[in-house]
C-alpha cells in the first residue's frame, strides 16, 4: 500500500475524510494524492480562461483542506484534473499507480437518508479502482476484524485480493469468509483457493437470495471492523445497482469501512 486517492468534493465531511486518509496512509508509510476533478463547457468564442480560473480556485480549495488538518509525516500532493470524473479517475489511477482510492459516502449529498451519494455511487460502481468507503466522521483505528462476503470464491484475476491481504498482514487482522449461497449457485463457487484460505481465519456458509441479504443476517456475529465486498456488475450491491445513490434504509452497516474489490474474475 504506497499510493492512496483521496477525491476531495465539497461535503461538510471533507476535512474530517482527509484526516483519516493521512492517519490511514501514515501507518502504511503512504503517500496521499488530494484531487479534484472539474469538467466544463464552453461556447466557441468565449474570451475568459475558465479552465485557468476553475484549475486556480481547485486548487486553493485543496490546499484549504490540507491546512486545517495533521499530516504528520505523510507526503501530500495535491492535484486537479480537467475531465469526465470516471474516465479522468481510471486514467489518473493508473498514471499514479494507485493502489487505493478513500471515499467518502456522501461526497456532494446534503441528504441525511443518503449513504452513498451519486458521484461515489458512481466512482464505487463504475470504476475499477479497489475503494474503501469510510463512514462520515469516522476516527481511525486499526483494524482488527474484516469480513470477506463472497458469493464464489473463484478467483481467476492476478492480485485481485491484493488490497484485502495488504490491509489483513499490516494490521495482523482476523478475516472471515462468509460464502453466500445464491439460487445460481456452482459447486464450484465453494472452493476456497489455498491462496485465500491460508489468510483465513474462519468460513461460514449461508444461504441467501443475494451477497447482501446474507451479510445482513450474519454481520453481527462476525462483529466486524471493516467489510470487505466485491465490485461486480451484478454483485453486492445487486438491487441498488440501477441508480448510482443508495439510501441509508437499503444499506444501513454504515458504521464501519467498507472495503470494495474490484470483479475476482
Amino acid at each position: 500500500m504506497k499510493s492512496i486517492l483521496v477525491p476531495v468534493g465539497s461535503s461538510q465531511n471533507a476535512v474530517s475524510h482527509l484526516q483519516y486518509a493521512v492517519d490511514f496512509a501514515e501507518a502504511f508509510g503512504a503517500k496521499v494524492y488530494v484531487i479534484q476533478i472539474y469538467n466544463i463547457y464552453t461556447k466557441s468564442g468565449t474570451m475568459i480562461k475558465v479552465d485557468e480560473i476553475l484549475e486556480r480556485e481547485s486548487l486553493d480549495f485543496l490546499n484549504n483542506h490540507v491546512s486545517k488538518i495533521d499530516t504528520k509525516n505523510v507526503e501530500i500532493i495535491v492535484k486537479t484534473f480537467k475531465g469526465k470524473l470516471v474516465e479522468t479517475l481510471d486514467l489518473v489511477s493508473k498514471t499514479l499507480d494507485i493502489d487505493l482510492i478513500l471515499l467518502e459516502p456522501r461526497t456532494n449529498s446534503i441528504k441525511d437518508e443518503v449513504y452513498l451519494g451519486k458521484t461515489s455511487g458512481k466512482i464505487v460502481k463504475q470504476t475499477n479502482i479497489p475503494a474503501l468507503i469510510v463512514p462520515e466522521g469516522y476516527v481511525y483505528k486499526p483494524i482488527n476484524s474484516i469480513l470477506l462476503a463472497l458469493k464464489s470464491a473463484v478467483i481467476n484475476k492476478k492480485d485481485a485480493l491484493k488490497p484485502l491481504i495488504s490491509l489483513k498482514r499490516h494490521f495482523n487482522a482476523t478475516l472471515n469468509l462468509l460464502l453466500i449461497k445464491t439460487p445460481f449457485h456452482s459447486v464450484e463457487d465453494f472452493v476456497v483457493g489455498e491462496d485465500l484460505k491460508v489468510e483465513l481465519t474462519s468460513i461460514k456458509e449461508s444461504q441467501n437470495g443475494t451477497t447482501y441479504q446474507g451479510v445482513l443476517e450474519h454481520y453481527n456475529a462476525f462483529n466486524p471492523d471493516m467489510l470487505c465486498v466485491v465490485r461486480r456488475k451484478r454483485g453486492f450491491f445487486t438491487k441498488m445497482w440501477e441508480k448510482n445513490s443508495i439510501l441509508k434504509k437499503d444499506f444501513y452497516i454504515s458504521s464501519f469501512p467498507v472495503l470494495v474489490l474490484s470483479g475476482l474474475k
